[in-house]
Parts: C-alpha cells; structure tokens; sequence
C-alpha cells in the first residue's frame, strides 16, 4: 500500500490539502479521503477530448513542418483554442456546481467563491 501523500499548504483560506495524487487516481477516492471533483464523473470523456485536442497540436505541428498555407494553419489553431475553452468552460460548469457547493474542497465562504469563480473565468479571458 502507498504512503500517504505529504499534506501542502493550499493558496485558499489557509487550508491544507494532500499532495496530487499518483497518477490514474482519482484525487481523493484512491487515497480514502472521499474527496471527489467536480470532473470525476465524466472523467474519461474528458480525457478523451483532451487526447483529440492533443492531435489536433499535432496536426498544427505538421502542417508547419509541411509548410501549408498560413491561413489553414491559423484556421487550426483556432479550432484547438476553442475546443481548449470548450473544455475549460465545462471545468468550469463541474466546479460551480460541485466543488462550490460543498463537495469538493472549494472555498466555503460565498465572497472566496465568486473571487476564486471570477479568478478563473479572467484567466481564460486574457489571452
């Protein structure tokens, strides 16, 4: 049996939390802490856009190499900036309605929610 990952300081609240788990657990579930995110239902189709996306990286890295026309090159890179948001914003949508409302080791206080909610929506929006 693996030894418990060391507990890390959490940048919300002051709190503590265990370190990433090891890969293919499920944060929390594998380790008997109960903890499950928001995304963990749908995990594996997740994972399964991520792995496309990654293609479509790979694809955009093979046009370069080809030297295809820049146009269809941009057209590309555009599909794989809006199938990364389309990911984000379903995180997003897992993270309001699980993690927010008590689930999934968020920030308690509703005022740390919406500043941590609207701390990621800005991000995705600065590019």
């Amino acid at each position: 049996m693996a030894k418990p990952a060391p507990a890390t300081p959490d940048r919300r609240a002051g709190r503590t939390t265990a370190a990433s788990p090891v890969a293919g657990e499920v944060a929390g579930a594998a380790s008997g802490t109960g903890v499950v995110r928001g995304y963990t239902a749908t995990k594996p189709q997740l994972q399964g856009r991520l792995a496309r996306i990654e293609g479509q990286v790979r694809g955009v890295a093979k046009m370069v190499e080809d030297d295809r026309y820049c146009i269809d090159v941009l057209t590309q890179i555009n599909a794989v900036q809006a199938a990364l948001d389309k990911v984000a914003l379903g995180l997003l949508d897992g993270h309001a309605r699980h993690c927010l409302v008590g689930h999934g080791g968020g920030p308690i206080d509703p005022e740390d929610q919406v500043a941590e909610l609207m701390g990621a929506v800005g991000r995705l929006l600065s590019r």
